[in-house]
């Protein structure tokens, strides 16, 4: 029997940009092959549909949800949608996050602001909503996705970035000693370096000449930072976030599972 049969997960930021695999995407998909069905809620409808049909093509169940995690009355909405679709929400993955370059001194209020509004909205809004059925259950997962960059500087100046994935563990901590019990787990993914849409995105921005960019050279260069040799996928998040929606995981709660190659140990 699969590991989450008869389970269904909300999961946020589960599109991805440009049709690329996202850490949301990812993890949508390995709960799915785990038996779960899954809400795959995104801002942008398409990318959502997009994961639904590679769920649906394994032969899972899967229904796409458009929603901004920032709003109040939409993450409402969507938890509202998801119950109406499979009746009950047992793992609540959220994923979605930004990022903006800039240290104390250049970091922009407008940026810093803008960090702040949507990484930590984008957990506590989804975890706020889901939580009533949760309890009424007695019952429920949160894993939240945080950063190794939430623990400690990693070289470059991302300081609302950091501080604020930094913030999510501190959430995730506090929340899992509120609600243990009610029956409720919550930990945190912390990933490293790992190559997606989004972090392949943000290099671009921060180059002068992105068609320029020599990837393959750039990822050696990533990896000789790692002392397991890689960079990282989504695959490798979403095994994690897997394994903590999954009863191997029923006595762990309130902890970080670090999901980085080894690069913690190295820093």
């Amino acid at each position: 029997m699969k590991r989450l049969q008869g389970r269904v997960a909300l999961v946020t930021g589960a599109g991805s940009m440009n049709g690329g695999l996202g850490n949301g995407k990812a993890t949508a998909i390995r709960l799915a092959q785990e038996g779960a069905a899954i809400c795959v809620l995104d801002v942008d409808l398409d990318a959502a549909e997009e994961t639904c049909a590679i769920i649906r093509a394994e032969g899972g169940s899967a229904a796409a949800v458009a929603g901004d995690v920032t709003n109040e009355v939409q993450v409402s909405s969507a938890v509202a949608e998801c119950l109406g679709e499979f009746g009950q929400i047992d793992i609540l993955q959220n994923n979605v996050g930004i990022l903006r370059a800039g240290g104390a001194m250049d970091t922009s209020v407008a940026d810093w602001d803008l960090m702040a509004h949507v990484n930590m909205k984008a957990v506590f809004l989804p975890t706020k909503h889901v939580l009533p059925h949760f309890i009424e259950r007695r019952y429920g997962i949160v894993t939240n996705v945080s950063s190794i960059a939430g623990q400690r500087y990693l070289g470059t100046p991302y300081i609302g970035y950091n501080a604020t994935k930094g913030s999510i563990i501190s959430y995730t901590r506090n929340l899992a000693a509120e609600v243990a019990p009610h029956g409720i787990r919550a930990n945190t993914v912390l990933p490293g370096f790992i190559d997606t849409p989004m972090a392949r995105n943000i290099i671009e921005q921060n180059t002068e000449n992105p068609k320029q960019i020599d990837w393959e050279a750039l990822d050696q260069q990533r990896a000789a930072r790692i002392p397991l040799g890689r960079v990282g996928t989504p695959w490798d998040v979403a095994n994690a976030a897997v394994f903590l929606a999954s009863d191997e995981a029923s006595y762990i709660t309130g902890t970080e599972i670090t999901v980085d190659g080894g690069v913690s140990c190295r820093v």
